[in-house]
């Protein structure tokens, strides 16, 4: 474990890395203001106000860096709720690198990845779960992931975990009044509600874990496309992403490993898999490409199976037909410009060299990767504590049905509470902490 002094001034660049238009280097701590006085010189007679964005130049002592911009962000209104300090130089490594140089001359030192946000944590700006919104929508790829980032970091996840500690603290309450008024409250109504009570709860955290769901949004939809070589397999995975990702020719076989390519429906990555061409009369090279099919198949959210809708369906097909049968399967005959020499209840009729009915498989895949608009947790750490926390809440309510003591019940209510607290960060140590922000990229 790095151990992080928060007395200290950190800094960090806090955009890519690389040429661009602009290179934003951050200071946060309590010598960020004495850095900015030692480093920036504003131009003219212009004066320093904390949120002011200001024009000048940054030295490193006598030397001339930088022509830039600069702002000062005095605690507790900046990010970390210390000061913060922001250098806007042109963009590129060199010109940051001897900001950050600069810097470290003057006992600012290199933050950590994450540690902005920590000390934001730390300092009570955000809790835990706002936190770790941060870096999810940085790596949101979709839209639908970038929703659900925005929900986390307003407080969606914190008020609906809130909203049952309350509750939890509620039937504690009720808990504790009938252990210390038996005279007034009469112990067996008080185990029945808190029964009634604590199943409920449990049940709404349990609903409210969409592994399915938080995975998609977090990795994609997986769609493998399959079928006998020469389906048109390729030529509907270019008609999808509208480029040419994958060979296309009249020789069987052409694809002999998975060609992935992904695009945005609804808001959602898809993830589509081009796969070799199933047969059983294949060289050594192909038949790797097969099996890699098959395993494409088997790990996918949803298989493509693709027939030509010109020919009669064959021993080949059937046969696929049947191994793909337990899947999460969509039949699609293709080439149907050339005749339909067959068909088959529920396929979709396309024909991906033309285009046509390409939209329809567009929508078909939205449709089939079903995400609720709402999602309460999307995390997974989120996921498994609010799993762990409706054990013992449906352990507490058991216990009082089966006529257990109301104090037996009151250590798994606590469990509970104490569960729900590390979600939002009321509960944490250092080695969640690490754990949480390890995966933080430096400047965030």
């Amino acid at each position: 474990m790095i151990s992080l002094y928060q007395n200290d001034t950190i800094a960090a660049l806090a955009t890519p890395p690389g040429r661009g238009g602009i290179a934003i280097v951050r200071v946060s701590g309590s010598g960020a203001r004495a850095a900015f006085d030692v480093l920036f010189k504003p131009a003219g007679k212009q004066t320093v106000e904390s949120h002011r964005m200001l024009f000048g130049r940054i030295y490193d002592g006598d030397a001339l860096i930088d022509e830039c911009m600069a702002v000062l962000m005095l605690a507790p209104r900046s990010y970390t709720r210390e000061d913060v300090v922001e250098f806007h130089t042109h963009g590129g490594d060199q010109v940051a690198h001897q900001v950050l140089e600069a810097l470290y001359k003057i006992d600012v030192r290199p933050a950590e990845p994450g540690e902005f946000t920590r000390r934001a944590f730390l300092n009570g700006r955000i809790d835990l779960s706002r936190a770790e919104a941060v870096m999810d929508l940085i790596g949101a790829q979709g839209e639908l992931a970038s929703r659900a980032a925005v929900r986390q970091l307003t407080g969606g996840v914190s008020a609906f975990i809130r909203a049952l500690q309350e509750d939890v603290t509620d039937l504690l309450a009720g808990v504790t009044a009938a252990l210390d008024y038996p005279e007034e409250i009469e112990e067996d109504e008080a185990a029945g509600e808190t029964a009634v009570k604590s199943r409920a709860l449990a049940e709404k955290l349990l609903a409210a874990c969409n592994e399915r769901a938080a995975r998609l949004l977090d990795t994609g939809f997986e769609v493998a496309l399959c079928g006998q070589p020469n389906v048109g397999k390729s030529s509907l995975l270019n008609a999808l992403l509208c480029e040419d990702r994958a060979i296309v020719t009249s020789i069987p076989g052409t694809t002999r490993d998975i060609v992935r390519g992904s695009l945005l429906i609804g808001g959602l990555r898809v993830n589509l898999s081009d796969t070799a061409g199933i047969r059983e009369e294949a060289d050594t090279v192909e038949s790797i490409g097969i099996d890699r099919a098959r395993s494409a198949i088997k790990n996918a959210d949803l298989v493509l199976l693709l027939l030509d809708a010109s020919q009669p369906l064959s021993a080949e097909d059937e046969a696929l037909l049947q191994e793909t049968a337990t899947c999460p399967r969509q039949i699609i005959l293709n080439k149907c410009d050339l005749g339909e020499a067959f068909s088959l209840p529920g396929a979709l009729k396309i024909s991906a060299a033309t285009g046509k009915n390409i939209d329809a498989v567009r929508a078909l895949l939205s449709e089939k990767a079903g995400i609720p608009s709402e999602l309460p947790l999307t995390s997974e750490r989120h996921m498994r504590l609010a799993r762990k926390a409706a054990e013992h809440l449906l352990s507490a309510a058991i216990a009082l049905e089966n006529g257990e003591p109301l104090d037996l019940a009151a250590i798994d209510l606590h469990t509970a509470l104490e569960t729900l607290g590390e979600v939002t960060g009321d509960r944490v140590d250092e080695k969640l902490l690490d754990s949480v922000f390890s995966r933080f990229c430096v400047g965030k």
